[in-house]
């Protein structure tokens, strides 16, 4: 069973009141059991405050609350400067659980009442309960209770408060409603990272329409398959890539509307209705109808890299989302706080990103593309502490030249995944205090977390304790437990329902074989130590990350094997100095055919995004082959990835075009 501690106070000094939570952290996080400590503003009077601690086991409850609870209340509202009539008790768990116990020592600290909550901590008095975990819902409550503070700023020179964020929402829900669409109907999108993104995702999800957000570089075929495979009637697509439509609309026969939000006019060579941005959002309703969405309704339909096959759109549920707020160790986004995110909103951080900032009622700081030459102008100019960042970003801010002001910028705490190996390098030249880290999937959510104090850099984190209870295991090819430094794959499952995939979209036998034996296995070799560490070992499927993106290794090949030259091909990943992978292409040429590396670039070029095209060729005359199946044996070509064969585009000096 477990417990916790609330709260409830009026604050008439805030610079008071965050002094003392963090004394309150401070002091708090040592106790075995704890697990953290929350404060919710009241959504009738923002006065007024809730703190929430949570306790794993009604034991460590108990001994935290026998040996300080009276000291430590007394003090905290001596130094918050509240009443201490203000605090209350409140215990959660099942019926049967033993009596609370005597609270009469308490007395000094204030008036204490003791009450039995028959539920999990994410659905507790001063929770929110699990509704307002919907970051739908959350917008809601802080658009009435604080409706002119900051929620989002985008470094092209908007911002937006939370009123203003309300009422795009209710716009964009209610344009889409015109158009005709509705509960459970697909709408795929492709836009840059800016307001108009998270406009699209918010207002389709409050009609609890499914948002299928394409990777701003995909074209061709893969974009074809995206739309032609999430069955979308809508397409909601940017200016700047609707000529990519122009090719494949004649083999998408279900498509019957594109949007254009920042068009000011139709697009006359699309053999579709098309809708220009002002047409769309004309005499839209600012005022929201409907209930929205619940934490077991779809969020949103994330295409992730096929490993035997083509990608597949993972149903990811509100109550996955959810998560991200407590995937983020203690204190790392706080009220009123920026949050610098520079993960696009078609993947699944882009949206954590989002839920991370508001949920903490802070605001979002958007910029399209990440700039290294711009990253700390960013931080200074708009007062920076938290960020997140992928690993190779970190490793090119490294890699610029050093500078006499680099540890002058406000940067306190990063959130980054891979955490590399020079991270205490980062640190040091850049004044930053805290790095944290995890591991994350569209499939599974956040299930591990390092908090500020991993004991290295290899470590992806520990099983996040509490709610929703996570279970990660690491098991051999049939299902069964390796022990602690054996190599196996991680599987995962949780306690508490929806906050974890819901399938694949019309895949059933995809999702029962993730699923089988009822954990979801991620396709993933993984390691733990005795302490409970896990520790990233190698990708089992034959998907590649580069610079934050996953890679379809089955549809680099398949682009590659379109050219009349090539019999077949295999694409392997090679460490990258940037971290995560490099993209290398083995071909095989057909019989008496001649083919240049610079060739096959211009030709994969107008075909896929430019994070797919290899960095790496080598003309080879048969690829290894297994005996029984005839498959690729990818583990001999990765024994020495680059050798005198090997073409380096960066190294000839051949560069990608932009667009």
């Amino acid at each position: 069973m477990g417990a916790l501690f609330q709260a409830s106070a009026e604050v008439k000094d805030w610079d008071r009141f965050r002094s003392a939570i963090d004394w309150l952290r401070q002091g708090v996080g040592h106790p075995d059991g704890f697990i953290s400590l929350r404060v919710f503003r009241d959504t009738a009077d923002s006065s007024r405050v809730t703190i929430v601690e949570e306790w794993s086991t009604e034991q460590a409850f108990r001994t935290s609350l026998r040996e300080s609870g009276p000291t430590a209340g007394k003090e905290f509202a001596s130094r918050a400067g509240v009443e201490a009539t203000d605090f209350q008790m409140v215990l959660w768990g099942s019926a049967d659980v033993a009596p609370i116990g005597d609270m009469s020592g308490l007395a000094d600290s204030g008036r204490v009442t003791a009450e039995r909550v028959s539920a999990s901590p994410s659905a507790a008095p001063g929770n929110g309960g699990r509704r307002d975990g919907v970051l739908l819902h959350r917008i809601v409550t802080l658009a009435g209770s604080v409706p002119d503070r900051l929620a989002m700023v985008d470094l092209d020179g908007r911002s937006r408060s939370y009123a203003d964020v309300l009422a795009a929402v209710a716009r964009w829900a209610a344009a889409f409603r015109r158009l005709g669409v509705g509960r459970g109907q697909t709408v795929v999108t492709m836009l840059p990272n800016s307001f108009e993104a998270y406009d699209a995702w918010l207002g389709l999800s409050w009609l609890g329409a499914i948002e299928v957000p394409a990777n701003n570089m995909y074209r061709g075929e893969m974009l074809r398959y995206l739309v032609d495979n999430s069955q979308a009637e809508v397409v909601i697509i940017s200016r700047r890539f609707a000529s990519r439509l122009v090719p494949i609309l004649p083999d998408l026969p279900r498509v019957r509307a594109v949007v254009v939000p920042d068009s000011i006019a139709e697009l006359q060579d699309l053999p579709v209705r098309v809708v220009a941005g002002a047409d769309f959002l004309t005499d839209t309703s600012v005022d929201l109808e409907g209930p929205g969405p619940e934490i077991h309704d779809v969020s949103a339909m994330v295409y992730t890299s096929g490993t035997t096959g083509p990608s597949k759109g993972v149903l990811v549920p509100w109550g996955e989302l959810a998560e991200a707020t407590r995937f983020v160790p203690e204190g790392f986004v706080e009220e009123e706080d920026p949050y610098f995110s520079a993960f696009p909103p078609f993947h699944l951080g882009g949206k954590a990103a989002l839920c991370t900032a508001l949920n903490a009622g802070g605001h979002i700081i958007l910029r399209e593309t990440f700039s290294v030459t711009e990253f700390w102008n960013d931080m200074r100019r708009h007062g920076v502490r938290a960020a997140g960042l992928l690993g190779p970003m970190v490793a090119m801010l490294l890699a610029t030249p050093p500078r006499a002001d680099d540890a002058d910028n406000p940067l306190e705490s990063v959130l980054t995944a891979p955490v590399i190996a020079t991270i205490d390098e980062f640190q040091r030249r850049f004044g930053i205090g805290r790095v944290a880290s995890g591991f994350a999937m569209t499939e599974i959510g956040f299930p591990l977390s390092t908090g500020w104090a991993a004991p290295n850099t290899r470590t992806c984190g520990r099983v996040r304790e509490g709610a929703p209870h996570y279970e990660l295991k690491v098991v051999d090819q049939h299902d069964e437990e390796v022990g602690p430094g054996q190599v196996g794959e991680l599987v995962v499952r949780t306690r508490d329902p929806w906050v974890m995939n819901v399938g694949y979209w019309q895949m059933p036998e995809a999702t029962a074989a993730a699923w089988r034996n009822g954990w979801f296995h991620t396709g993933d070799a993984f390691t733990y130590d005795d302490d409970g560490w896990f520790y990233f070992v190698d990708r089992i499927k034959d998907a590649l990350r580069r610079r934050g993106e996953n890679i379809s290794s089955f549809e680099v090949e398949a682009g590659i094997n379109e050219h009349p030259a090539v019999r077949e091909s295999a694409v392997i990943g090679v460490p990258s100095e940037l971290g995560e992978e490099d993209v290398k292409a083995v071909i095989v040429l057909r019989e008496g055919q001649e083919l240049r590396a610079e060739e096959l670039m211009e030709f994969l070029v107008p075909r896929m995004p430019r994070f797919m095209i290899p960095r790496y060729v080598e003309f080879v005359p048969d690829l290894p082959k297994t005996d029984a199946t005839m498959r690729t044996r990818k583990v001999e070509l990765r024994a020495a990835p680059i050798n005198a064969d090997t073409w380096d585009r960066q190294a000839s000096g051949w560069d990608l075009p932009r667009e």
